[in-house]
């Protein structure tokens, strides 16, 4: 990927994340970026496009360092499932947390037919089969239910987190998934 082609990304979401995506143009997209719409154009056909990647991107570097978190601090299957909520709360606590685009992109795209919406809703079921994969790896039974009851309390700790940093919805967001994930694990 072109260093500028990767700026324009980078500017894009950082801008989306923290001005909205509807209320960030391109003019801002590229006086940020130090460049042109005819650049921007180039990489990018359109701004849906570049929203379309911005989600991506986002999604797909959240869950790469979640899944090595996962991996090289927890050995056993049902460790990575009751340590999933300790790693959320990490990345929430961070000062680089800005929210989840995902999350965000939904409510300023809400009609279902829309290309972002439709990805926004991918990548929340995707996140919520990564659960169930934990799930069914730590032997659990009820994996598809455990991982909706996770999904939501990680979407609802997070949109709270999003409202509000430092509201203590990620605290309550883990003994709540703690408890799930006992009663699941000793059904």
């Amino acid at each position: 990927m072109s260093i500028l082609r990767e700026k324009i990304l980078s500017t894009a979401s950082n801008l989306f994340q923290t001005q909205g995506i509807n209320s960030t143009g391109v003019d801002n997209i590229v006086a940020v970026a130090g460049t042109t719409k005819m650049t921007l154009y180039k990489y990018f056909r359109t701004k849906e496009t570049l929203i379309l990647e911005v989600l991506q991107k986002n999604q797909q570097d959240f869950q790469s360092w979640l899944d090595e978190k996962l991996t090289s601090n927890s050995r056993k299957p049902s460790d990575k499932i009751q340590q999933l909520f300790d790693y959320i709360e990490e990345w929430i606590d961070s000062p680089a947390f800005i929210g989840v685009a995902f999350i965000k992109a939904s409510a300023e795209f809400p009609n279902e037919e829309n290309p972002i919406h439709q990805l926004s809703n991918r990548q929340s079921s995707e996140f919520r089969q990564f659960i169930g994969k934990l799930a069914t790896e730590a032997k659990i039974k009820d994996t598809d239910g455990l991982a909706l009851q996770l999904s939501l309390l990680f979407e609802g700790a997070v949109q709270a987190e999003q409202m509000k940093r430092g509201s203590g919805a990620i605290k309550y967001a883990k003994k709540a998934a703690e408890i799930l994930i006992n009663g699941a694990i000793k059904a």
